[in-house]
């Protein structure tokens, strides 16, 4: 190990913030042979008790530890990269984006059940807007008879509620469950062909300030270009429906292979009412971007065709 100071590595304090980020710290350790330390930082999600959409949702969990690089009191930061607001501030630089974990949501019901088993009337608890619309559509489509139910907390206390026996079922992240150790516990891995996830969902977001090249370059090692141009395009989507985080917008971009060549990126994109009355579900297919410019136009591109079929009237108020 190198006799320079530790990194410092700005993360929230949840068991799954702190998992995700002691991974991402491994990692850096590993290529520039200086240690990390984590530092531990409270943001205005982890403490407020409303509900995400309540709060605004876009960069709820992001802000505090941006003011902690700026500020010098860490070094780099680790963010799930669906929390990240779509606009990068000038004086920071998202360094690396890891390779993406499973985006998929995945259900953890009782008795074991998939979603498509669950009693009528079961109560499914969802924080999200996106979830919550999509489960609705679903369910409207296939004569499910569910309620959702709004909920917040950690996985603990989300899982906690169905062995309580308020809920029937929950709907989370498969990534994050993963990174905790904990995917023995779902019951059902939901198809992206019924949940689309949120844009960025699986992937993270290493973060330092703009002008520390070396540092950049260091964390730079840890990037996967396939990932990038995905979740890239993904939060152009977003960022174009002028859409924040808590908004019931669903995007995921995946590559299509022929064998092991990578032939063409296809790029999908979900919005609807709460309710899932009303939708708006488009995809389009290109080549694989090779560029930011690239990746960010597919998103455009896709947005303003799910706005000229409706999907602007379908978000509420729109996010500022």
């Amino acid at each position: 190990m190198s006799d320079k100071p530790p990194l410092r590595l700005g993360t929230r304090r949840s068991r799954l913030a702190m998992a995700q980020s002691g991974q991402v710290a491994e990692a850096v350790s590993q290529v520039t042979g200086r240690p990390v330390e984590l530092v531990e930082i409270t943001t205005y999600g982890d403490t407020s008790r409303e509900h995400l959409a309540q709060i605004g949702g876009t960069g709820v969990f992001v802000t505090a530890l941006r003011d902690a690089l700026l500020s010098g009191e860490v070094d780099f930061a680790v963010h799930s990269l669906k929390d990240l607001p779509t606009t990068q501030p000038e004086e920071l630089a998202l360094a690396a984006v890891p390779l993406r974990e499973d985006p998929r949501d995945v259900i953890v019901a009782r008795d074991a059940l998939k979603f498509t088993d669950l009693p009528r009337g079961a109560r499914i608890g969802t924080g999200s807007p996106r979830r919550t619309a999509q489960l609705n559509a679903y369910a409207r489509g296939h004569g499910l008879d569910i309620e959702t139910v709004p909920i917040r907390g950690n996985v603990d206390t989300r899982i906690g509620y169905i062995h309580d026996g308020e809920l029937d079922a929950v709907v989370l992240a498969a990534a994050g469950l993963s990174r905790i150790g904990r995917l023995d516990e779902v019951t059902d891995f939901l198809s992206v062909d019924t949940i689309l996830p949120a844009p960025g969902q699986g992937a993270l977001a290493i973060e330092c300030v703009a002008d520390n090249a070396s540092l950049i370059a260091a964390l730079g090692e840890l990037d996967d270009p396939f990932t990038r141009v995905a979740v890239t395009a993904e939060r152009s989507l977003l960022a174009a429906l002028e859409a924040g985080c808590s908004a019931p917008v669903g995007a995921l971009a995946d590559l299509l292979a022929d064998g092991q060549i990578v032939k063409e990126m296809r790029l999908r994109g979900v919005v609807g009412t709460t309710d899932g009355t009303r939708m708006v579900q488009l995809s389009t297919t290109g080549p694989v971007p090779e560029t930011y410019d690239q990746a960010t136009a597919l998103g455009r591109e896709l947005a303003s065709e799910m706005l000229a079929q409706g999907a602007a009237g379908l978000m509420g108020e729109r996010a500022q």
